[in-house]
């Protein structure tokens, strides 16, 4: 297995009226790099043969992950995981994610949804009832796979078999004893399991329904101080989190800008810096990582110690101002169901930016899916016209704390991510933007002669060559990690 799998089949193929692609590589490689053009601007991919479709379905830009087969295995551990992809579906799906169609025109009638029982536990089955034309006599079953059925009363007329089984069967001369009898029926849990469902097989005559009884227990909450303020107490529902490396002067901008506004809420740092300074202040707690651990590793570390209802996430070189307002990003996930909500960064030069991104996967099967990635946004937040839904967001962002640990950051993404965290993300946060809460962004025009040994030292971590390993790594994860064999971006 490569980074990209087996290698291209054909060297050349012509794309309709897309001009002719180009393929270079070598078996022993086992990967192959495409290039092509498109409206005189050259693209670039690595392909596999089952992934020359993609090449035709997605004109526009189509990514450039680059790595060899060598490198990819001596930096990701066992990369033999994805020889069954659906191991993971199997764990993250429960059969209550499985499609259900109901017949027309049955006698049936039962509960589609919103049954539910805990582990081990008896439940009432709501719902049950036959209509049928009048006949001598009447029958229904039950049949489940994870408990068992019973009747909390008997009605008379009306014959009850496999009480304490798997499968219940109930047969009446009288209709209406019948559909009372059906309101006593129970069933319990005998297989424990914390979060699944069983699917029930109803039946008469012809006829036969399934619908599901969702097995788990009841999702524990979660709750957090407000403060003593009638307004949002910022203090006690945000703490803002930070990963600063080689650049204290530029973390203690920040955090006196903080203080102008903010003076008591709490600061978090992950440090991971070679030669470490103590920064020492009221509220601020500094955590020391070893040297060049890494940026989504300190990410980690640093939510990991949040106690608060929101985290704010902000870069080491940010500065707060006036338009820095956190209460207006409280406010909007305080009023609406986002995990989530980004702000915008303004640059020295006055651009600012808030790097909406809308994100999908097309599903392409054992081979891979196809990751998607657009600018822009979904629609506007009803009540905030600033605001927006979107799937990613820039580096600046208020979330829900529990959620953020929910989808957690890639320890291996060291150098160069972001983007990834959205990408893990997906399914598990509703994400939003709002261009009304501005953080300023230090400058980073800085002339070379005038540059530091750490500030030196800085960017050669920071912007590592196409070579380097950590991007090497990063391209690798989406196949090896995200099962992603292709990735149109714009």
């Amino acid at each position: 297995m490569s980074c990209l799998g087996t290698f291209l089949s054909e060297h050349a193929l012509h794309t309709e009226s897309q001009g002719k692609v180009a393929c270079e590589g070598t078996q022993a490689a086992d990967v192959w790099v495409c290039s092509w053009a498109v409206n005189g601007h050259s693209r670039a991919m690595v392909a596999k043969s089952t992934a020359l479709a993609v090449l035709r379905a997605f004109v526009f830009v189509v990514c450039s992950l680059q790595c060899n087969s060598s490198k990819c295995r001596s930096i990701l551990a066992k990369p033999d995981v994805l020889s069954n992809p659906s191991s993971f579906t199997s764990r993250s799906q429960t059969p209550a994610d499985q499609l259900l169609i109901v017949q027309a025109n049955s006698p049936l009638q039962y509960p589609v949804q919103g049954v539910e029982v805990q582990p081990l536990r008896t439940i009432l089955i709501p719902g049950l009832s036959l209509q049928a034309a009048e006949r001598t006599s009447y029958q229904v079953s039950l049949t489940a796979t994870m408990g068992i059925f019973d009747v909390a009363a008997e009605v008379e007329g009306v014959k009850v078999e496999g009480e304490g089984t798997m499968r219940l069967t109930m047969l009446g001369s009288q209709l209406d004893n019948l559909n009372r009898q059906m309101q006593f029926v129970t069933y319990t849990n005998t297989i424990f399991h914390p979060n699944t469902a069983d699917t029930v097989q109803f039946s008469t005559d012809e006829h036969q329904a399934s619908f599901l009884i969702r097995i788990r227990h009841a999702p524990t909450p979660r709750l957090y101080n407000p403060g003593s303020s009638t307004d949002y107490n910022i203090s006690a529902m945000v703490t803002i989190a930070t990963k600063t490396f080689l650049r204290y002067d530029k973390l203690r901008v920040l955090i006196d800008s903080i203080r102008k506004f903010y003076p008591t809420v709490t600061i978090i740092i992950a440090d991971d810096s070679q030669a470490t300074e103590q920064v020492q202040g009221p509220h601020i707690e500094q955590y020391f990582m070893p040297f060049g651990k890494g940026w989504f590793a300190g990410r980690n570390l640093a939510i990991s110690q949040v106690t608060t209802k929101y985290v704010l996430w902000v870069d080491d070189d940010f500065i707060f101002t006036p338009r820095t307002k956190v209460e207006k990003l409280v406010e909007v996930l305080e009023k609406t169901s986002l995990d989530l909500v980004g702000g915008a960064v303004r640059e020295i030069t006055g651009y600012t930016n808030t790097y909406r991104q809308r994100i999908s996967v097309q599903p392409g099967g054992e081979d891979g899916d196809c990751l998607r990635i657009h600018q822009g946004y979904h629609h506007i937040i009803e009540g905030f016209p600033d605001c927006v839904v979107t799937d990613g967001v820039i580096n600046f962002f208020l979330a829900r704390t529990e959620k953020v640990l929910q989808v957690g950051f890639d320890p291996r993404l060291n150098r160069v991510a972001h983007l990834e965290f959205f990408i893990d993300g997906l399914g598990l946060l509703h994400v939003g933007s709002c261009s009304n809460v501005i953080v300023d962004h230090a400058s980073k025009i800085r002339l070379p002669w005038r540059k530091t040994e750490s500030e030196k030292q800085y960017a050669k971590f920071r912007y590592p060559n196409s070579t380097d390993n950590s991007l090497i790594l990063k391209q690798s994860l989406y196949y090896f990690k995200n099962h992603l064999k292709c990735m149109a971006v714009n």
